[in-house]
């Protein structure tokens, strides 16, 4: 049995190793279970100036410990020796017993107030959603909702749908509108339970899933100095946490000035962070907010360590990572009446959207997420809605029983 030291941007730890004959691997596999560092985040080195390197790319210019089946003693290591150790993302370090500094000098620590001093917020360098692509249909019908009949007064949201690829890319080819009360700062979302699961259903037969969340912000909040409020923050980051998908998109719509003095629609994406969705999760958010408080800044419940300095309130740039943005014309059109708006949709409005598009194909002309979701409410939702949607995602022939259907609540208005 022998004892490294391994030296990190956290300090100076030990990690005890079964002897030089172990391997890079097996050394790795040590650290991720005395230290918590998964294998796949870890860097090491021999060389001390690793810890001088800025972001991943840079960890790539040490690569003395990156074979994986190299022995320890090939590099001289023993009984004593250092190892530099670099790694993406936070964590938190064990703390050991209660501590009480002597004398007058210090108050009594406890494991809780150690963990506390070691929960670090920095800014995340790098997404886990490479891009996000709007389909241009259902981008357009969000952001003309917002601007000409709401215009940018009050809010307005929406759960996106689509697919992830398995590099990370987000695509976007609906967007669902569940029962809201959107106002001027706050959005609240008074959620349909069994909409929700028609909505799901349509989704699965579709081949595509929920990526993540849009809303606008209004135009008093442009005067702000900021990206997103306290208030957008911690809505975003309840979805995120909710969600449990690493690639979740959090997208804005918001009204910008533009040089010639005129209102551009304007779209931003982003992902909240690791650590903010993990702080979230761990219930170290304020989540009430007066107005008082400065909304460009979360508050804590406990003191955080951002940079060098222990805070309370958090700047919320530091939570947010970008997503570049991309667009692509999908296969479903946007054109029927969309779900919870301010006109309730009725059988004249399918009538209206079937006879509009009576030259297509019938598989074709319901196309449409919002018409299968108008429709779905007169459906079995564990077998028929799926199966008609997959008619829509296969475009192919639609069951007679379905078509009759459609038609003749068509012909009731």
């Amino acid at each position: 049995m022998m004892m490294l030291r391994i030296r990190s941007r956290d300090g100076l730890e030990r990690v005890s190793v079964d002897g030089p004959q172990i391997t890079i691997s097996q050394l790795k596999t040590l650290i991720q279970q005395q230290l918590q560092i998964p294998i796949h985040n870890q860097t090491l080195s021999t060389n001390r100036n690793l810890l001088l390197a800025k972001s991943p790319t840079d960890f790539l210019g040490f690569s003395d410990m990156a074979d994986p089946n190299l022995r320890i003693s090939s590099l001289n290591l023993s009984h004593g020796s250092m190892v530099y150790l670099a790694y993406e993302g936070e964590r938190t370090i064990r703390g050991g017993p209660a501590v009480t500094p002597a004398g007058s000098f210090g108050r009594k620590m406890t494991v809780e107030d150690l963990i506390a001093r070691q929960m670090r917020v920095s800014r995340q360098e790098k997404s886990h959603c490479d891009s996000v692509s709007f389909d241009r249909d259902c981008a357009n019908a969000f952001q003309h909702y917002v601007n000409e009949s709401l215009a940018f007064a009050v809010k307005r949201g929406g759960f996106m749908y689509g697919n992830v690829s398995e590099e990370g890319q987000v695509e976007v080819n609906f967007i669902y509108e569940p029962p809201q009360q959107g106002m001027e700062d706050n959005l609240i979302l008074m959620r349909d339970v069994e909409e929700e699961k028609r909505v799901d259903a349509i989704a699965l037969g579709l081949g595509m899933r929920k990526v993540g969340f849009i809303f606008n912000q209004t135009v008093t909040q442009d005067k702000k100095e900021y990206t997103l409020s306290n208030v957008e923050v911690l809505l975003a980051t309840q979805l995120h946490a909710e969600s449990e998908l690493k690639e979740w998109v959090t997208a804005v719509v918001k009204l910008e000035i533009n040089e010639d003095g005129g209102a551009d629609v304007h779209f931003e994406a982003f992902q909240m962070s690791d650590m903010c969705v993990r702080l979230f999760k761990e219930g170290w958010f304020e989540t009430e907010i007066g107005s008082e408080d400065d909304p460009k800044l979360s508050k804590m419940k406990k003191e955080v360590v951002v940079g060098v300095k222990d805070l309370k309130e958090v700047d919320n740039d530091f939570f947010l990572v970008v997503v570049k943005i991309l667009d692509h014309q999908g296969s479903l059109s946007c054109t029927f009446p969309i779900e919870n708006r301010n006109v309730q949709t009725t059988m004249l409005a399918l009538k209206t959207h079937m006879d509009r598009a009576r030259s297509l194909p019938f598989v074709k002309r319901i196309s449409d997420f919002h018409l299968l979701l108008f429709v779905a409410q007169f459906l079995d939702v564990v077998s028929d809605v799926p199966a008609l949607a997959e008619c829509v995602r296969l475009q192919s022939h639609v069951p007679e029983g379905y078509e009759l259907l459609i038609d003749s609540m068509a012909n009731t208005s």
